[in-house]
């Protein structure tokens, strides 16, 4: 019999625990749709101004909004409102204190964070995230620039103090470029953001390149920009130098060699023309040419003692001390016109009279 009755005191138990749940869910539920504040999740950018509407479905008293944990406003249902510059509140529609705007004017940065919307009451508190975005400078360092056709050019965008990192693109005559030609990369600066980025491409006619840079709340990039101007490049002479001079070489080679072959065949030619020069004489003096000429005058005989300049080798032993060419134990003397033989000398007699004696001595 006790066991029955604790059994059901305890079903009785769990039913009220039941019913109290439901009812304060239900209520809670009713309260929550009674309040409602919006947008829960807000993005901005410095400087811009953001606003919160808090709608109530009942009678309320007081109304407060904090921003980053500060109170910063108290709105009375009365409409008097003590406003300060940058945060302020009013009714969406004059006399109607179901719904209330909440500004917020010139954000910075500071604002970031929760904005928390408190309603005296059973309305408790609704609270909204914002989220504040910052645009900073954007400069391309090189500026303006010339170069020559076909030329590779590289241009360094540069952007500072971004929150959060900007998204960079380019431009080419208005034309959006690739992001497989450039690169972007970004650091932390303090609070903030700073990227580099950079483009490389040939220079083949003149060109306006623009770098722009943006981030979600931007409405339009910012951007700077450069203007490329491109020179025809000058002629390559190298390859004309590189031919000219090879068959300059060639030329010359082939002067050089036809040079040697001339002085060969002249100096050839030359020897020739000596050794038949000297045959001529030798012919010209030869013993049937000697005799007494119609003038009455006496032919030279042939040098027997010459020795022409072909002969570069000669004993020692065959040249005597007055220069004579002595073989085989006998010498040889030339013979002299008009000469005589006495003794051991030689008389001469001369187309004047006179008369030359000359000895020879032989050792």
């Amino acid at each position: 019999m006790n066991d029955r009755e604790d059994y059901n005191t305890s079903m009785a138990k769990l039913f009220c625990i039941s019913l109290l749940l439901w009812a304060t869910g239900g209520f809670c539920s009713a309260v929550s749709d009674q309040f409602q504040l919006e947008p829960l999740a807000v993005t901005a950018l410095q400087g811009s101004d953001v606003r919160f509407n808090a709608t109530m479905q009942g009678k309320w008293t007081y109304m407060t909004w904090q921003v980053q944990g500060l109170l910063v406003l108290t709105v009375p249902v009365t409409n008097n409102i003590t406003s300060s510059e940058q945060y302020s509140a009013t009714f969406c529609t004059s006399g109607d204190t179901s719904c209330v705007v909440f500004t917020i004017r010139n954000i910075t940065r500071r604002d970031s964070g929760p904005v928390v919307c408190f309603v005296q009451g059973d309305y408790g508190s609704k609270t909204a995230e914002l989220l504040v975005q910052e645009s900073g400078a954007v400069n391309i360092m090189e500026g303006n620039v010339t170069v020559e056709q076909d030329q590779q050019v590289e241009f360094q965008c540069v952007t500072t103090a971004w929150f959060p990192i900007p998204t960079v693109t380019w431009t080419r005559n208005g034309q959006t470029v690739n992001s497989s030609l450039y690169n972007t990369t970004s650091e932390v600066h303090g609070d903030s953001f700073n990227s580099t980025s950079v483009l490389t491409f040939q220079a083949v006619s003149n060109t306006t390149v623009e770098c722009l840079a943006t981030v979600s709340t931007l409405t339009n990039p910012k951007s700077s920009s450069v203007h490329v101007t491109v020179v025809p490049k000058p002629p390559d002479w190298t390859v004309l130098i590189a031919v000219v001079v090879s068959i300059g070489g060639v030329v010359l080679l082939v002067l050089l060699i036809l040079g040697i072959i001339f002085c060969c065949k002249r100096r050839k030619r030359n020897q020739l023309n000596y050794k038949d020069e000297m045959s001529r004489r030798m012919r010209t003096q030869s013993p049937e040419s000697s005799g007494v000429s119609p003038a009455g005058h006496k032919q030279g005989q042939v040098n027997a003692g010459y020795v022409t300049t072909d002969q570069t080798s000669v004993a020692p032993s065959e040249f005597t001390v007055s220069g004579f060419v002595q073989a085989n134990g006998s010498s040889k003397m030339p013979d002299v016109v008009n000469s005589q033989h006495t003794g051991n000398g030689y008389n001469s007699v001369e187309e004047s009279g006179f008369r030359k004696h000359r000895h020879v001595t032989i050792v």
